[in-house]
């Protein structure tokens, strides 16, 4: 039959929608984590041919040497028409190539005022790790005050960030982490921590509202077990930026989660964060009150940059890792 056909027709352009949609805001996410920066050829690890990466290209050479996005310092100079900054205001934000010396920015964007309690050092891990966390939780999780939530990947950058954006929400946080990250996940406010070493969260008997998974190492059926029947799984990551062990795998298995989830009553969502001053105030206004402390695990002199790649590239930093220019 004619309707028939048009049916499976329909069908299979709806589902092909879905995929294509799927991987654009997963490439989209993979180019604008910083940890990107990770990828670029330092000495004795040469750049990785990864074309969706922003600093990486077929050829194998970077597509732009400007590494960093987050940054914190003193404004230097202003043009004539700014008004709501000064010479020798303290100031954070995101701005590609901010790894250096100086860099220019537009006022309108991203650039907000330091919160006085926070350290340049604190305030320059803050940008995209913090952004990725609030929207994710805020507007794709839809994170309700006495939720239960839980934060796979929760002593990471994003996942420092998740645990203590989520508790100012006012929901219960489980997170999950390492063994030696246990005593760090609950120092930042996590109301139960498991190891993962020790046990599959998705075995328990615990049920979520909201799921933040920053690994994507479980199937979809098991994620779904978890959940409450209306609940949310916000696919924030598999496991780090730029091509790793299992990315592909992993890829794979969030874009069949995505798809599976438009038919069940449980969603799996992908997003891609974006940088916006409103957020960046309400990140400022969250270290401020003393809600969000940015957790650091190393900083590292702007000559020892390489050093600093190749730790990221272990994949085990605890929270974020900072270049310090002084």
């Amino acid at each position: 039959m004619k309707l028939k056909r048009t049916l499976k027709w329909s069908a299979r352009v709806i589902l092909l929608a879905l995929i294509l949609g799927f991987l654009v805001g997963f490439i989209a996410y993979w180019r604008s984590t910083n940890e990107c920066d990770r990828k670029t050829g330092a000495p004795g690890n040469p750049m990785k041919a990864v074309l969706h990466c922003e600093y990486g290209g077929p050829d194998g050479k970077p597509k732009d040497t400007r590494l960093g996005v987050d940054y914190a310092g003193t404004v230097e100079a202003v043009g004539k028409n700014v008004t709501n900054f000064k010479p020798g205001d303290e100031v954070f934000g995101g701005k590609n190539g901010a790894l250096a010396e100086y860099v220019c920015v537009l006022v309108d964007r991203s650039v907000v005022l330091k919160p006085a309690n926070m350290t340049f050092e604190q305030a320059a891990s803050v940008p995209v790790a913090a952004i990725t966390a609030l929207q994710g939780l805020r507007d794709k999780g839809k994170i309700q005050p006495g939720q239960k939530v839980l934060v796979n990947g929760a002593s990471g950058g994003v996942g420092t960030f998740a645990v203590q954006i989520a508790k100012s929400f006012g929901a219960k946080v489980t997170g999950v982490c390492s063994t030696r990250n246990v005593d760090l996940v609950r120092s930042i406010g996590a109301d139960h921590v498991i190891d993962y070493t020790k046990e599959d969260f998705t075995n328990g008997t615990e049920r979520y509202d909201l799921i933040f998974d920053l690994i994507g190492n479980h199937s979809f059926s098991e994620r779904r077990r978890i959940l409450n029947p209306n609940g949310i799984c916000v696919m924030a990551g598999i496991g780090g930026a730029g091509w790793h062990d299992g990315f592909a795998t992993r890829l794979l298995g969030e874009l069949n989660a995505y798809v599976r989830s438009r038919f069940v009553s449980q969603k799996f969502i992908a997003y891609i964060a974006q940088f916006n001053k409103k957020d960046m105030m309400i990140l400022a206004d969250l270290m401020q009150s003393g809600k969000v402390t940015p957790v650091i695990d190393r900083t590292y002199k702007l000559s020892e940059t390489a050093d600093a790649l190749r730790y990221l590239e272990q994949g085990h930093a605890r929270g974020k890792v900072v270049i310090n220019l002084e």
